[in-house]
């Protein structure tokens, strides 16, 4: 897994935001998600895939990051002229694996969604932070990207 992408000359749109570590900041996090889509030129075409990644990856942060009470996590998304990339920040530095998930296991096939549904996601330390940030990038919807 590459640590970056490169990235296109022009400016992105961005937005970032703090939503408390709980079950319910993956619906919040698509709220915000959509919101930013919508006030963009073509943002149309990464909300499904969008709004699939950043739960999965909002929940991951949720479910596995072992941080004290209290800790908050940051989304960030920005816009690319081919690319939505989301990041979720965390406390934690524990990263992210693919698991191996069998026929019956109720859990385990996140990641291997995020593969799928992306051009590339990664994990590193925050810049001037304490714990991790995972991003992914996204491709417009098949069929739209031009």
């Amino acid at each position: 897994m590459p640590e970056a992408l490169e990235r296109s000359p022009v400016a992105p749109d961005e937005y970032s935001c703090w939503l408390p570590r709980h079950r319910k900041s993956g619906s919040a996090a698509r709220r915000l998600l959509r919101g930013f889509l919508a006030g963009l030129a073509g943002g149309e075409l990464y909300v499904t895939a969008g709004e699939l990644v950043l739960t999965e990856l909002v929940n991951n942060a949720v479910q596995h990051a072992r941080t004290p009470p209290g800790r908050l996590l940051m989304v960030r998304f920005e816009l690319w002229p081919r690319e939505l990339r989301v990041e979720v920040h965390d406390a934690s530095t524990a990263r992210p694996a693919v698991q191996a998930a069998g026929p019956d296991d109720e859990r385990g096939r996140g990641l291997w969604l995020v593969e799928q549904l992306t051009t590339g996601w990664g994990c590193g330390p925050r810049e001037g932070g304490i714990g991790k940030l995972v991003w992914a990038a996204i491709a417009p919807a098949a069929g739209d990207a031009e």
